[in-house]
């Protein structure tokens, strides 16, 4: 299998060398003030988590006082100020990244709060969520020609390494990156970081409880085609606190995505999807190798306003957590079947989709979309058997305004509603969120 992805990538490189070398954006480089870019970004969730089951809400506070509930719901204003300067002019630029983070409680409260919402910080005293919470951080950077090399801490997106933006406010990581265009159709990543904070925390490494110690990666994604794509990265991680739990996991990514045009309003998509990961245990006592691979793959047919989506996903291997994320960033699981509120990626699991997605501006609502799946998952290893089930269905609604004063607003309600069996292991749950976002370019 490792070989199989290799042959992919040296492929790709050596059909990419047989291409002209792009214009290098460094000679194109107008100055460090004047390429620079401000954007403002205003986002407001309502997040409704219900468990169904009497699954509770209790923090070490609420558990003293006796208040137990399966009901969290929270409201929040996150604020976002990102700066990005240009390059300054010469042979090699250099530049700077700065942004500014701020979260303000809404409402939340009574019982209603909790960790696992990641949405406020916790009053470890009293176990209710802090007002507000804020953060900064920037980068510097450096470009020569079409090679760029990032150290400080910044937003990643990529398939080992991708900071979450699904709440109030995103991760940040630390570290440096090299992105490097220098070949028409290939962008290589190459990158040493050395903590992640959590969405809903300020300090430094609070993702996790700072069991990211250090992580290397490295890949790159080769557009062979304009329909044709393969992509490979490789991460190796060192996970666990001080002196405990220490472990090693390297995985490895693989993806292929085809588009086929059939007609001026027609397509036909496939997209496939592989991750593999090795653990390895740093403590003698606990000396323990285990594997795990997953892959997915999913078709897609488009013809106007309407796109049809299956998709199968298979988890395989022995790592108790079957497909382990979170270490890289909540958002590094590229596969069909991660969606609203699970991945289905428990060990052993094998699950399908169905999924229909409607724009309807061919109906005259410009901006307004409509989308909703159905997932369900078996096989999911319990002990010695394999009968655990689950499935969820998710529905999700967005309009962009289009023009006017507010231009570019976007209104989104998603729904899921998740249900399991026992040997799943996983509570019932009806989850609502509501959320507007305003971007604003001042530069």
């Amino acid at each position: 299998m490792q070989k199989m992805k290799w042959s992919v990538i040296a492929f790709a490189v050596a059909a990419a060398t047989s291409q002209m070398a792009v214009a290098s954006q460094q000679s194109e480089s107008q100055g460090f003030i004047e390429d620079s870019t401000l954007d403002l970004h205003a986002r407001t969730l309502y997040f409704n988590r219900d468990f169904r089951n009497g699954d509770t809400n209790v923090s070490n506070a609420n558990a003293l006082k006796g208040k137990r509930k399966g009901y969290r719901e929270e409201t929040g204003l996150g604020l976002k100020a990102i700066y990005e300067s240009g390059f300054t002019q010469g042979t090699v630029g250099f530049g700077v990244d700065a942004f500014g983070l701020q979260g303000i409680k809404l409402d939340s409260g009574g019982g209603r709060h909790h960790e696992g919402m990641d949405m406020f910080p916790t009053d470890r005293r009293s176990g209710k969520a802090q007002d507000n919470y804020s953060q900064a951080g920037g980068a510097v950077k450096a470009r020569l020609s079409n090679t760029t090399l990032k150290y400080g801490e910044q937003f990643v997106d990529l398939p080992v390494l991708s900071t979450d933006d699904s709440r109030l406010l995103p991760e940040t990581t630390t570290g440096f990156l090299v992105t490097s265009n220098e070949i028409e159709g290939l962008e290589l990543h190459a990158g040493h970081f050395t903590a992640l904070t959590a969405m809903d925390q300020t300090f430094h490494d609070s993702s996790n409880s700072g069991w990211l110690r250090s992580i290397d990666l490295v890949g790159g994604r080769y557009n062979i085609t304009d329909d044709l794509s393969t992509a490979y990265y490789y991460s190796d991680a060192d996970l666990g606190h001080k002196g405990a739990n220490r472990q090693k996991a390297k995985k490895h990514y693989l993806n292929v995505n085809y588009n086929y045009p059939i007609a001026e309003n027609q397509s036909f998509a496939v997209d496939f999807n592989a991750y593999s990961t090795r653990f390895n245990a740093k403590d003698k006592a606990a000396d323990r190798t285990s594997k795990n691979n997953v892959r997915s793959l999913a078709f897609a047919y488009n013809l106007g306003a309407h796109t049809f989506t299956v998709a199968r996903q298979c988890v395989e291997g022995n790592h108790d957590a079957g497909y382990e994320y979170g270490y890289d960033g909540g958002g590094s699981v590229y596969l069909a079947n991660d969606v609203q509120y699970t991945g289905f990626h428990q060990k052993g699991e094998v699950s399908n989709q169905v999924r229909y997605d409607l724009d309807l501006e061919t109906f005259g609502v410009p901006g307004l979309s409509f989308m909703t799946r159905y997932v369900r998952g078996s096989k999911i290893a319990n002990g010695t058997r394999n009968n655990g089930k689950n499935w969820e269905r998710d529905i999700d609604v967005r309009y962009v305004v289009q023009s006017g004063v507010a231009k570019d607003l976007s209104l989104h309600v998603r729904n899921a509603t998740y249900r399991a069996n026992d040997a799943a292991g996983n509570p019932d749950i009806n989850e609502v969120r509501f959320i507007a976002e305003y971007p604003l370019s001042i530069l």
